[in-house]
């Protein structure tokens, strides 16, 4: 057998692949793989396809160039697979990625995927670009890990200073996920703490449920000024909508996990959500990176289509992996690559830097300017969060 089939097994899966396909060509290069373990069908699987059409459109942008490391140039390829939101799948994508595709870094766009591959991700060496704002993520010592959005932690005392105007009565209506659970661990005693009553929580599975009006009819009774809900966008507008038609008046907390512009092609427009605070949709963004971002999106993706932050995000993200694999002078060490992310995230170029991605810490936090959206009026207002 010829010595040259002996090296290309000794090449990582990905690399080999391309080069025997390229064989005798000198215009072959050499393709990444990176893989992503997200929902692409039930109830979240519109934020699931929103984080992968982020990534696709990096993706696009990095193959009409191509980019060097090393003398060598490369392409970068999306392999997706759907987890329908349940840990365990996240689980055994990310090792059906690594293991049969050989990708160095996988995305995933929730914590409980997240927390699931960190067990780990470290021992089967690839870099996890954990989509979720709970701290902990970061917290556990895990060197090949970077959380993509900010701390949620952040929102907290802003969005209590924000809605306890309208009223100390608290009615919390999240979803029942992990996420959901972190944010209710967090934000139920900080409301109390700050001199208000949380009368009312009911989670309710925002995946699986399409009518919403006995859980919150469950909330109302308790009659409270302000709601806390939240999960993915659509079901959240549900919940939403389905809280005006019973009767309440108040303003809702809705946890980043929804977006304000995607709910409200459910509650046909933002008037029923007036009073309420989230993040910000990129379409009300004024900078010059988001609108640039936003433009990009559409001309890919359709002159209707409102791109969410999940998009931008993780568009951003893998900007700054290629970015970090270049400065690394690897492609494939999952450690070398985490270790310049810092760097990388600071030689960002604004046109692929929508949300304003300053670096990243040691422990692998994002490091952002954040800017929130308030309902008033029946539009959209932009507002720094350390404003609030």
């Amino acid at each position: 057998m010829p010595s040259r089939f002996f090296a290309l097994k000794r090449l990582p899966l990905t690399v080999a692949v391309t080069l025997a396909l390229g064989a005798g060509s000198s215009l072959a290069q050499e393709v990444v793989k990176i893989g992503y373990t997200g929902p692409l069908s039930g109830g979240a699987a519109l934020y699931g396809k929103n984080v992968l059409n982020g990534l696709q459109l990096a993706a696009k942008e990095i193959n009409a160039k191509g980019f060097d490391v090393k003398g060598k140039k490369y392409k970068v390829e999306i392999v997706p697979l759907d987890d329908k939101y349940a840990p365990a799948e996240s689980a055994i994508n990310a090792r059906r990625l690594r293991q049969q595709h050989g990708v160095p870094v996988v995305f995933v766009p929730h914590s409980g995927g997240a927390f699931a591959l960190q067990a780990f991700n470290q021992q089967e060496n690839f870099l996890l670009m954990a989509y979720t704002s709970v701290p902990t993520i970061t917290e556990k010592g895990n060197k090949l890990t970077m959380r993509i959005p900010p701390n949620f932690l952040t929102y907290i005392e802003p969005f209590i200073r924000s809605q306890m105007k309208y009223g100390k009565k608290l009615g919390m209506a999240p979803a029942d996920h992990d996420y959901a659970k972190a944010w209710v661990a967090a934000f139920e005693p900080a409301w109390t703490k700050a001199g208000g009553a949380v009368v009312a929580n009911n989670p309710m599975s925002y995946n699986k449920s399409a009518d919403f009006y006995t859980g919150v009819s469950r909330v109302l009774e308790s009659k409270p000024d302000v709601m806390f809900i939240g999960g993915p966008s659509e079901p959240t507008g549900l919940v939403a909508k389905q809280a005006r038609e019973l009767g309440f008046k108040g303003p809702f907390v809705i946890m980043d996990q929804a977006k304000m512009d995607e709910m409200a092609r459910v509650t046909g427009g933002l008037q029923m959500l007036e009073g309420s605070i989230g993040t910000l949709p990129l379409t009300a963004d004024e900078r010059p990176g988001a609108k640039a971002f936003v433009a990009a999106y559409r001309a890919s993706y359709g002159a209707d289509s409102n791109p969410s932050s999940e998009a931008s995000l993780n568009y951003t993200a893998l900007h700054l992996v290629v970015q970090a694999m270049q400065l690394a002078g690897s492609v494939s060490e999952p450690a070398a690559i985490r270790a310049q992310l810092d760097a990388a995230a600071k030689a960002l170029p604004d046109a692929v830097n929508p949300n304003d991605l300053n670096g990243v810490d040691e422990k692998g936090g994002s490091e952002l300017n954040t800017v929130v959206g308030v309902v008033e009026g029946g539009k959209m207002k932009a507002m720094r969060l350390k404003s609030l």
